[in-house]
């Protein structure tokens, strides 16, 4: 009987509190609005890059022109109107979670007005043909969304402002790479700072919500579609070390370039260039890119996805050099001060890095360590294995690759930290630089 009692008090509780199911409902709402947005967002940037290609196919030359002048406009106005959309968005999500940032300073990191404004300025980043990703400024897009749900919470609500940016900022990558388990994995891993959050069923369902909103748009696994291995061997052990092993040093060293561009802390000369004259510093970087995009024929030009792609499927001869372009095109885009996410663009280094150790060895499976060194650089240049693990986990047809990619990833990633902060933790602490002076106290008579 006692038994009973207390299961009906607790139906009682669970059923007829409003406020709590009012929050509930609010926050799944907003959660499939968060993932449909990036969705929608998702559709422009790549209605903008078959643009570019457009123009590039028919003018060979037109990047040299086009490129350098749009990168320029994109800083300007960015810098101006929108400071707080530059570079990538996760930075600016975790620097919206950080304990010194008060509910008043949030929007200077997160708001409706900074994703609209990111989904227009990255658009136009891919419409210019400059190596960026769109998953980063994903991030940064749903929680706006999701943040801007607060306002319609009941009073004593048990969802805080805190979860409502993890919740927001992992729906964004789960809904760019159709993963609903990479984003729960990059909540856990890269934005969540607390025990509860870490547990709360109701914003891992949001998170869920969200990327099942890209699934059922884009069908599942369409990101690089399905890349089918064999099974793994001994005959693997050999390249797929030197697949982790390099893809670590790669990307540590792509994050430590990162760190020190943007930081705006180096006396060089071309860092004092940026400080004074950010404007004609990135229509120069604008036209290094377009300059290293021609060379290349239109290889560098992008997010990278349709030669990630090709590679995988062995329908595209890649140079050995494409990994260096596409390095250097990545980090150039990024120093510009451009709305960048580097995400797609590391996948298609660590993939091309992964080709060439296939065709030094003469490894049989090139799939196989492509995959492998788009999990490696990728967790060397984020500093988080398990959600790059899982990311391009999610991309593999089958569980044979399952510890392989785990193990890369975690070899690449120790790399890195002994080489490199962590870029985003960084880069975040360069954002909250961006809080308006505390008041002093005032001192005593």
């Amino acid at each position: 009987m006692k038994h009973d009692l207390r299961i009906a008090a607790a139906f009682r509780r669970e059923f007829s509190d409003w406020r709590l199911w009012l929050a509930r409902s609010i926050v799944i709402a907003v959660a499939a609005a968060a993932g449909l947005t990036v969705v929608a967002f998702t559709w422009l940037t790549e209605r903008a890059l078959e643009a570019f290609f457009s123009i590039q196919t028919r003018w060979w030359w037109a990047p040299l022109l086009w490129t350098p002048m749009c990168t320029g406009a994109i800083v300007w106005l960015t810098r101006h109107h929108f400071p707080g959309a530059t570079g990538s968005g996760i930075p600016q999500v975790m620097a919206a979670l950080d304990t010194s940032v008060d509910t008043s300073s949030r929007p200077l990191f997160v708001s409706i007005k900074l994703t609209l404004a990111k989904i227009v300025l990255t658009a136009w980043g891919l419409l210019a043909g400059l190596s960026l990703g769109r998953e980063g400024p994903s991030v940064q897009i749903a929680a706006g969304v999701m943040h801007g749900a607060r306002r319609w919470l009941p009073r004593r609500s048990a969802v805080t402002e805190h979860g409502l940016l993890v919740a927001g900022g992992a729906a964004g990558i789960a809904a760019a790479f159709n993963t609903p388990l990479g984003g729960v994995m990059f909540a856990i891993e890269e934005l969540s700072r607390t025990p509860e959050q870490r547990s709360s069923g109701l914003l891992i369902s949001g998170i869920v919500l969200a990327g099942l909103m890209a699934v059922s748009t884009y069908g599942n696994g369409t990101y690089f579609g399905v890349i089918h291995v064999p099974a793994v061997g001994l005959s693997l052990l050999l390249p797929g070390l030197l697949v982790a092993v390099g893809s670590g040093v790669a990307g540590a060293l792509f994050a430590r370039l990162l760190i020190a561009s943007l930081s705006g802390g180096s006396a060089d000369g071309l860092s004092r260039w940026r400080l004074a004259r950010p404007v004609s510093f990135a229509v120069a970087c604008g036209l290094a890119v377009a300059m290293i995009g021609v060379t290349t024929d239109g290889a560098t030009f992008g997010s990278g996805y349709a030669y990630t792609r090709a590679m995988l499927e062995g329908q595209q001869h890649v140079p050995a050099v494409y990994v260096l372009f596409k390095f250097l095109a990545t980090w150039l885009t990024s120093w510009s001060g451009v709305p960048a996410g580097i995400f797609a663009p590391s996948l298609a280094i660590g993939a091309a890095l992964g080709n060439d150790v296939a065709q030094l060895t003469a490894y049989p499976h090139a799939a196989t360590l492509i995959a492998l060194g788009m999990a490696g650089f990728l967790a060397a240049a984020t500093q988080a294995p398990l959600t790059s693990f899982i990311i391009v986990m999610e991309m593999v047809d089958g569980h044979a690759m399952v510890l392989s990619l785990m193990a890369c990833a975690l070899i690449a990633s120790g790399i890195s930290r002994v080489l490199s902060r962590p870029l985003y933790a960084t880069l975040a602490q360069i954002q909250l630089r961006r809080l308006p002076p505390r008041q002093d106290a005032q001192p005593h008579g």
